[in-house]
């Protein structure tokens, strides 16, 4: 059977910057697949195979599987905060170091010390703290190869137990040429030099080891590579006791991850010392395969992969290490972090770094566990089912057993995460239609994780009736449940304070001030008009006892809502709807 080859069609009007391929159809292509050339550019870029040599050999990482988790060293605090268009203060950069110890990591890049001022505080801060680091942590600090930002760093990391002060020098040809102006034996000489003065810096100080990365290593020759690496690693004298690390990035993704695990395994093959080497991989997700590389990158040989929390850093992010650590939870291999609350992680990093974490996003997305479709509805009810049968069976908690159910490939339950509050597999209307008919009835647009909670609090009034609920009941049920939260308090307010029923707060703005006075600490906020009318809805999450909860727990999750024609007022009214709730009992 031949598909018609029909003429080419002009796109819509609809869409008239867009043209559908017009070129012909490829003599030697299928029958069944009519697509046409096209004029995008393509001519212009060079295959990866046509830019980067990797020296044949036979692989033996495509045999291999990931057995345990390497040493997985976070770089949010200088790879990712520089690519933030708010870096961090130094609050919010403690709350994230706090974040990977509560965590587990053991290996931290905390900043750029010679970069700013901010970093260069950061780590004396932790350097002069007692039990600011704990003694089974490194901290990781960053320096080009020039000699005023190293002794820069050396000054910053002085009294720190354990510390890798990590150089960094472009290596690949374009680089070389274009941004650096030098040629191969010129920059080795560069960066031997910075290599020595690191050394003479180091000498009688226990605790201090070293880190190499030729930026742009995926596209550097691989024998100029390895010739910088083992002239390091003799250099500074790598041995067992003192390993060096040799850290590969990706640092532009331009091939398939197989290419990069070609890389990394003739890498590890070649690498003298190896024993002495620590061989550490740093991929970006230019291509959208930074997880991929990273974890054929493992099975080449790579022990140490660094990343980011959810993927953060400049253009698509670098690697995201809770996918990674996951993904290996899935293969039942221990990640060795703990991530079994991911919401409470992933409201810090939104917190730390001002970014929102995508619904869709791996394992931790509001939707990701989530099934709309009625048919994987019935799939996810009958394999809750089955789980609970199989585990009866065996003897064994339900969350100890195996777990086996369509369309979850993780349990909710080990990321903290409630299969009520995040699940809908009854044939009730889900937070989609709730969220569905408050927008359309009412022009509400309620926050994701405000559908969840207010969710359940409809499935509580409705389940004995088990009727239609109607959108003005709907309504009714969301004004009682937040907007008349607020009650009755006085309060006023000016641009960096403001009082509430006689208590002072202050604040970066109103309504910031009004939730110190009132003692809950702003999580997320959200504002919109209501349809064409007058009026502003605002949504705040806030948590109870303020910033970190006043008992160092943290405090609960609440959520409040305000309306008024005042966008101002509206914010506010939501600040005190989520601590009338607070008050209540009503967090989560």
């Amino acid at each position: 059977m031949r598909f018609p080859v029909q003429s080419p069609v002009q796109s819509p009007v609809r869409f008239p910057t867009l043209h559908a391929p017009a070129g012909p159809v490829p003599a030697d292509a299928p029958a069944w697949n009519p697509q046409r050339g096209g004029a995008m550019p393509s001519h212009r870029y060079r295959p990866a195979h046509e830019r980067v040599y990797v020296p044949a050999l036979p692989r033996r990482w495509p045999g291999r599987r990931i057995e345990r988790a390497p040493l997985w060293v976070p770089v949010d605090l200088r790879d990712g905060n520089q690519a933030l268009a708010e870096p961090m203060d130094p609050a919010r950069k403690q709350r994230m170091f706090d974040l990977f110890l509560a965590m587990g990591f053991k290996e931290i890049e905390v900043g750029y010390p010679s970069a700013s001022r901010t970093d260069f505080d950061f780590v004396r801060q932790l350097a002069t703290t007692p039990g600011a680091v704990p003694e089974d942590v490194t901290v990781v600090v960053f320096t080009a190869a020039r000699a005023d930002l190293i002794d820069r760093t050396f000054e910053a990391v002085e009294g720190l137990p354990h510390v890798v002060v990590h150089l960094y020098t472009a290596t690949a040809p374009l680089w070389r040429d274009v941004v650096l102006g030098k040629e191969r034996a010129e920059l080795r000489v560069l960066i031997t030099a910075a290599a020595e003065r690191m050394a003479r810096l180091a000498e009688g100080r226990d605790g201090v080891r070293f880190q190499f990365s030729p930026e742009v290593f995926n596209l550097t020759e691989p024998d100029y590579v390895l010739e910088v690496c083992n002239g390091l690693s003799e250099l500074w004298d790598a041995d067992p006791d003192r390993p060096v690390i040799h850290n590969l990035p990706a640092t532009v993704e331009i091939a398939t991850p197989n290419v990069y695990a070609d890389q990394i395994e003739y890498m590890d093959r070649y690498l003298e010392r190896r024993d002495s080497v620590i061989l550490s991989v740093h991929p970006h997700n230019d291509r959208g395969t930074g997880v991929a590389c990273a974890e054929l990158a493992v099975l080449a040989g790579a022990q140490r992969v660094e990343g980011c929390l959810f993927g953060n850093g400049e253009r698509t992010g670098n690697v995201d290490l809770v996918t990674l650590a996951l993904n290996l939870h899935t293969q039942g291999v221990d990640p060795m972090l703990d991530l079994s609350d991911i919401d409470e992680i992933r409201r810090t990093v939104e917190h730390c770094n001002r970014l929102p974490v995508h619904e869709r996003h791996p394992y931790v997305g509001d939707l990701v566990h989530t099934a709309f479709s009625g048919t994987h509805q019935d799939a996810i009810k009958k394999g809750f089912a089955h789980h609970r049968k199989a585990a009866a069976a065996s003897g064994v908690p339900e969350r100890e057993a195996p777990w086996s159910v369509p369309y979850l490939p993780i349990d909710p339950a080990d990321l903290g995460r409630d299969y009520e509050a995040v699940i809908r597999v009854n044939s009730q209307s889900g937070k989609g239609g709730i969220a569905y008919l408050l927008q359309a009835e009412e022009g509400l647009e309620l926050p994701r994780r405000l559908q969840i909670e207010f969710a359940r609090v409809v499935q509580e009034a409705t389940d004995d009736s088990g009727r239609e609920v109607t959108g003005e009941e709907l309504y009714g049920l969301f004004r009682a449940e937040y907007l008349d939260a607020a009650a009755a308090r006085v309060w006023q307010v000016g641009d960096d304070w403001a009082e509430v029923d006689g208590r002072r707060g202050a604040g970066a703005g109103p309504v910031d001030a009004v939730a110190d006075a009132v003692g809950v600490e702003i999580l997320s906020f959200s504002e919109h008009k209501v349809g064409s009318g007058r009026d502003a809805v605002a949504y705040v999450e806030a948590r109870t006892g303020g910033p970190g909860g006043s008992d160092g727990s943290g405090g609960a999750v609440v959520w409040g809502v305000g309306r008024d024609t005042s966008v101002l007022t509206a914010g506010v009214r939501a600040v005190l709807s989520a601590a009338g709730r607070a008050a209540a009992g009503l967090t989560h």
